[in-house]
Parts: C-alpha cells; structure tokens; sequence
C-alpha cells in the first residue's frame, strides 16, 4: 500500500521532460498526446510507467485522483 501511495504522489508531481510539453505535468497532458504514444509506444523506465499510468486514469476518467493529490499536498 505503502508504494501505491509514493507512486502516486511522485506521479503528481512529475513533469514532461521534453517535447512540446515540456515541464507540464504529466496529468495535464493532452488525452491526444497520451493516445499517440500509447500507439507508438511510451518511453522507456519511470517516464514511461508515469505516462501509461496517467493514459489509464484518464482513459476511466480517474485522473481527479491525482488532480486532488496536487491540491491538497503539493
């Protein structure tokens, strides 16, 4: 459980770290963007584990999860 939560709270705060979208947060990235690289394929590592995780809550419309981590913690 532990993990879920550090998860969560590193995928809150990360950033985009090259591109268009440079230093937006991952969970403002465009839904167009995401699905581009859905079929592309996400990077490599972390980024990429950030990027699919952040597809998957908006996909299921749950991104308000880490919206409110943003708010209430950061």
């Amino acid at each position: 459980m532990e993990n879920n939560h550090k998860f969560l709270l590193d995928l809150a705060k990360a950033k985009m770290p090259f591109g268009q979208f440079k230093n937006r947060s991952l969970i403002d990235l465009p839904e167009h963007y995401l699905v581009w690289f859905k079929n592309q394929g996400f990077p490599k590592g972390k980024l990429g584990q950030q990027m699919a995780s952040v597809y998957e809550l908006k996909l299921n419309g749950l991104e308000d999860i880490v919206l409110k981590i943003q708010r209430d913690f950061l």
